[in-house]
């Protein structure tokens, strides 16, 4: 089974992308992990898998907990999450965006 996640192909589109080498997210809800931590894990190993790329944008909070079948809330604090780890940058009136690495600080 694949993981698919809905990514912006420009203005007012979205492209569905399927992803093979990421497993599906399926949320543990008994164990010990926040979800709103496995989901930040799993977009994070989208992101290092190459399926999502710098300067992608992501879907809509409410459209993400849809396609995740999770609470608005759960993606937005998953979303904190992502920016606390410099992996996505918001802004303001534009979306949400895969964040680019500065390969110079590396050096």
């Amino acid at each position: 089974m694949h993981s698919s996640l809905w990514v912006s192909a420009g203005r007012g589109s979205h492209t569905l992308i399927a992803v093979a080498d990421v497993p599906p997210f399926q949320p543990d809800t008994e164990g010990p992990t926040y979800v709103y931590i496995q989901l930040a894990d799993h977009i994070q190993a989208l992101v290092e898998a190459g399926e999502l790329r710098p300067g992608t944008r992501l879907p809509a909070e409410r459209d993400m907990a849809d396609q995740y079948g999770v609470a608005y809330l759960t993606v937005r604090r998953a979303m904190r999450e992502l920016r606390e780890r410099e992996l996505i940058q918001t802004v303001i009136g534009r979306g949400t965006f895969i964040a680019r690495r500065d390969d110079s600080a590396e050096d």
